[in-house]
């Protein structure tokens, strides 16, 4: 069994791209927390929790960092937005 435990965090978009942007807002604020893991972020609709969408690409970096871009995004993978 895993020592690890999740915080669940309600919040309320809109729409599921207001959902994840928001996500990858907060996840990416909270890296100023050393135990913040945002890759893993997901969300969901209130009555379907079991289907989540993922908020950030997540692919692995070197260094053992992640990417936090969206989970859609085009070209290479990064730790910083593009503008």
């Amino acid at each position: 069994m895993s020592r690890r435990y999740v915080i669940h965090l309600p919040v309320v978009a809109n729409d599921l791209p207001a959902a994840q942007r928001l996500a990858r807002v907060v996840g990416r604020w909270m890296t100023v927390l050393p135990m913040m893991d945002p890759g893993g972020t997901t969300v969901s609709t209130e009555d379907d929790q079991n289907v989540r969408h993922w908020a950030f690409c997540d692919a692995p970096m070197p260094g053992g960092r992640r990417c936090l871009l969206r989970p859609d995004h085009d070209g290479e993978c990064s730790r910083r937005l593009r503008h």
